[in-house]
C-alpha cells in the first residue's frame, strides 16, 4: 500500500461547521420587524401630533392673512357651543377647486374643530349633492360653498310674500336663516373687460371667505350712515372712488348708506357709524348740532376723509374742539431739487389697531394735507377726550402753506414741520377701563382721499381703512393686515422661444427617455 503523499498529509484538518440555528435567527428577524414597526407608528404618532407647515408658494396664497389668523382665534369663534359648517360644493375640474379646498381647509385648521368642512364633488357625489341642495332649498347652477353658522335646529330659509303687483298678485319669495351664507366662486374672482371681452385676472378667496364667516356668524349686517349730500366723490365707473370705499365697507360686513343730513335733527338711532368723505360745503347750525349730538351718544363712530385745501370752518371747528386741527396746507418735500407732492409716512404705535402696520411705511398719492393733533392736552384729557397720530409724514416733507406758487421752499415761519401728521384717531370715554370701555367713542381722520382711486391704491393703506372701520364698530379681532387678492402673470415669450420648448417638451424629452430606457433594457441583458 502506498503512502500519503507529503502534500496531502500537509493539510490541516478543518473544524466541523456548526449547526445553522435557525430558531435564533428568526427570533432576531422577529425582533427586527417588530421594533422596525414600533418605530413607525412612532414616527406616525410624531408626524401627526408634531408637524411644520410650510407654505412654500411664490405669495404665500394659501397661508391666512394675520386678520383671518386673529379673527379665527376671537371668541366669536372660540366659544361657540355649535361648530359652523362648511359645504363645499364644487367640481374637481373647476379652476378654483384647489385653492379653494386649500384655503377651506386652512380656515378648518385654524378654527380648532369650530368649522366642520365637508367636499362634494357634484359630479362623483350625485346623492349627497342632492341632498344638501334639497336641504337648504338651492338650486345648483354653479360652484357654490355654503356656510351654516346656526346654533339650533331651526328652519334654513323662510318663505315671505313679495309686495303685491298692480292686478294685486303676490309671488312667495325664500329667505335663507341670516346665519346661513351661500358664496359663488365666481364671487371670488377678480373680472376685467378688454376688447368687451370679460376675463379672470385675480382671485380675492380670503376677502370673501372671512367676510361671509362674519356676517354667518353675526347674523347681521352693521350699518354706518354716508352724508352724500356733505360730501363729494366721484361715483361714476365700475372703478370710482366711492365704488372702492363700499366695497371696502362690503368686505367688513358693514353696509354703507347714503342720507342727506339737510332737514334731519338728529342721526338715525340705528346708525352705527358716520362717514363723510371730502366735505365741500359747511354744515348749518342744525346739522352741526346733529353732528355733535350724535358725538355725544355712548359708543359713537365717525370716520373723516379730508380733501386739503380750506375744510368747512364749522367742521373745522368740531374738530379742533376734538384736537384734530386740518391745516390749510400741502404736504410736500423735495426730491432731487424737485418738488415732490406724493406724501410718504410711517404708521405710528399710536392706537392699538395700528399695531400691525407700526413701523411700517405708506405712500399717499394725489393731495394731502397735514393734521396738527394735539395730545396730552389737559384741557381735552380732562374731558376724557384723547388724540393720537397715527401716520406721521416722514423726514424731509413740510406743510407748504403757498403751494401753487412759482417758488416754494419751506419757512419756518408760515409753514407747519415736523412733526405732521397724515391720518389721526380719538377716543373719547375711558377706554382703558374696561367697565367703560364699551361705552368709548371713537373717530378716525384721514387728511386724504386720493387714496381710493383705483389707480393709486396701495394695500397698506387699503388694510388700515379696513382696520379702521373694524375698530370704530368695536369688532378688535378683524384689524390689522387684510387678505391679499391674487393676480395673474404673464410670461413674455419671443416666437423662437415658444418654438424651441415645443421642440423640447415633443422631441427631446421624449427621445431622452427612449435612449435611457433602451440604456437600461442593455445593461439588463448583458
Amino acid at each position: 500500500m502506498s503512502e500519503p503523499s507529503s502534500e496531502t498529509s500537509s493539510q490541516p484538518q478543518g473544524k466541523p461547521a456548526r449547526p445553522l440555528n435557525r430558531w435564533g435567527l428568526g427570533t432576531f428577524s422577529v425582533l427586527q420587524i417588530v421594533f422596525l414597526a414600533l418605530l413607525l407608528i412612532a414616527i406616525n404618532y410624531l408626524a401627526e401630533n408634531h408637524f411644520l407647515r410650510a407654505d412654500l408658494s411664490r405669495e404665500a396664497a394659501y397661508t391666512l392673512s394675520p386678520a383671518t389668523t386673529r379673527y379665527l382665534g376671537d371668541k366669536a369663534v372660540t366659544e361657540r357651543a355649535k361648530p359652523v359648517k362648511w359645504i363645499m360644493l364644487f367640481r374637481r375640474s373647476s379652476p378654483f377647486y384647489e385653492r379653494v379646498r386649500a384655503l377651506a381647509e386652512e380656515y378648518a385648521r385654524l378654527s380648532n374643530g369650530k368649522i366642520i368642512l365637508e367636499v362634494v364633488d357634484p359630479l362623483r357625489s350625485a346623492d349627497r349633492c342632492q341632498e344638501v341642495t334639497a336641504a337648504y332649498g338651492i338650486p345648483l347652477t354653479k360652484d357654490l360653498l355654503i356656510m351654516d353658522a346656526r346654533l339650533d335646529d331651526g328652519p334654513v330659509s323662510t318663505e315671505q310674500k313679495s309686495p303685491a303687483t298692480a292686478a294685486g298678485e303676490t309671488t312667495p319669495i325664500r329667505i335663507l336663516n341670516p346665519n346661513v351664507k351661500i358664496i359663488v366662486a365666481d364671487d371670488m374672482a377678480v373680472y376685467t373687460s378688454t376688447n368687451n371681452q370679460r376675463k379672470i385676472t385675480g382671485f380675492q378667496g380670503e376677502d370673501i371667505l372671512t367676510a361671509r364667516l362674519v356676517e354667518s356668524l353675526e347674523g347681521r349686517t352693521r350699518k354706518m350712515v354716508y352724508l352724500a349730500d356733505k360730501s363729494r366723490m366721484d361715483a361714476e365707473g365700475g372703478n370710482s372712488p366711492l365704488k372702492s370705499l363700499l366695497n371696502v365697507f362690503q368686505l367688513q360686513n358693514v353696509e354703507l348708506q347714503g342720507i342727506n343730513l339737510s332737514g334731519l335733527t338728529e342721526i338715525p338711532a340705528d346708525a352705527e357709524g358716520v362717514v363723510l368723505v371730502a366735505p365741500k360745503y359747511d354744515f348749518t347750525d342744525v346739522e352741526l348740532s346733529a353732528l355733535e349730538a350724535y358725538w355725544s351718544r355712548p359708543r359713537a363712530a365717525i370716520l373723516m376723509l379730508l380733501k386739503p385745501g380750506d375744510s368747512p370752518t364749522k367742521l373745522r371747528n368740531f374738530l379742533r374742539g376734538n384736537g384734530i386741527t386740518p391745516r390749510r396746507d400741502r404736504v410736500i418735500g423735495l426730491a432731487e431739487k424737485r418738488i415732490d407732492t406724493t406724501a410718504r409716512g410711517i404708521f405710528t404705535y399710536g392706537i392699538d389697531f395700528t399695531k400691525d402696520f407700526a413701523g411700517q411705511t405708506t405712500v399717499f398719492e394725489g393731495a394731502t394735507s397735514s393734521l396738527d393733533v394735539s395730545e396730552g392736552d389737559e384741557a381735552l384729557l380732562n374731558r376724557q377726550i384723547h388724540p393720537v397720530g397715527l401716520i406721521e409724514a416722514a423726514a424731509g416733507f413740510w406743510g407748504e402753506s403757498k403751494f401753487g406758487e412759482k417758488s416754494v421752499s419751506f419757512d419756518e415761519k408760515e409753514d407747519a414741520k415736523s412733526p405732521l401728521y397724515l391720518a389721526a384717531g380719538v377716543t373719547r370715554g375711558a377706554e382703558n377701563d374696561d367697565r367703560f370701555a364699551a361705552a368709548t367713542s371713537r373717530m378716525v381722520v384721514i387728511a386724504n382721499t386720493d387714496f381710493l382711486d383705483p389707480s393709486r391704491q396701495r394695500a397698506e393703506n387699503i388694510d388700515f381703512l379696513a382696520s379702521s372701520v373694524n375698530w370704530l364698530v368695536d369688532r378688535q379681532s378683524l384689524i390689522g393686515i387684510g387678505p391679499r387678492s391674487l393676480g395673474t402673470y404673464k410670461l413674455p415669450l419671443l416666437e423662437a422661444q415658444v418654438s424651441f420648448i415645443n421642440r423640447v417638451n415633443l422631441f427631446f424629452i421624449p427621445a431622452f427617455l427612449l435612449l435611457m430606457g433602451a440604456f437600461i433594457w442593455s445593461t439588463r441583458r448583458s
